[in-house]
């Protein structure tokens, strides 16, 4: 609906930023997915990003157009580490599902910033991948991580259940089963991350 209210504006805007997730991206355990990357054709997320992608695209070029597609974003007060905090704290965490499969992710305010940054600079354009520099980390990697910024162990197996059952079957797919995205064309564009280890990331959103 705002796509199609844009192209009927008498002015149309410089830039145009859509969000959509790195769903797009088939599942896998070695295959690695930088933005010119195929996929988007394999499940229902993967078909809902594209159909998103394409109903969001504005017409001709008048307009600078970009889409980020995001990983799990990390920030406070929620998202999926609102649902991780209380078992970790108490020393209940652990790899989600077999640990084996990759967790793309960023930190809130680079996901925010890359947002600033595509609409600000004028030669960036096309799809970026909102994910950091580290994202390829297993979810082994990040249950270690994520116990070590809170102090506490993180070695209990978080079964797929488990998984299903807190946040429900369609959400619990994007934390059993992950890409190894990586930003390649984010990072061209010239955009500088404050956050692009996990270690610190993490710390910082369960400080």
């Amino acid at each position: 609906m705002l796509a199609k209210a844009i192209t009927k504006a008498p002015q149309a805007p410089q830039a145009w930023i859509v969000v959509t997730g790195v769903a797009y991206y088939q599942p896998s355990l070695t295959a690695e997915y930088d933005e010119a990357s195929p996929g988007g054709d394999f499940d229902f997320f993967s078909k809902l990003v594209t159909r998103w992608e394409a109903v969001a695209r504005l017409p001709g070029d008048s307009t600078r157009q970009v889409v980020v597609r995001s990983g799990v974003v990390l920030g406070r007060g929620g998202g999926a580490i609102g649902h991780m905090l209380l078992p970790f704290r108490l020393g209940l965490g652990g790899p989600i599902g077999s640990g084996r499969q990759f967790f793309p992710w960023i930190h809130i305010r680079d996901l925010v910033g890359i947002l600033t940054h595509a609409l600000e600079a004028n030669h960036v354009q096309g799809i970026l991948n909102g994910v950091a520099p580290a994202s390829t980390t297993t979810s082994a990697e990040f249950a270690r991580a994520l116990g070590a910024a809170l102090g506490r162990p993180a070695f209990i197996p978080v079964p797929s259940t488990v998984v299903q059952a807190v946040f429900g079957q369609e959400r619990a797919i994007m934390l059993l089963e992950g890409q190894k995205v990586v930003p390649r064309r984010t990072l061209a564009t010239g955009y500088q991350y404050s956050f692009p280890e996990l270690e610190a990331a993490l710390k910082e959103v369960v400080a």
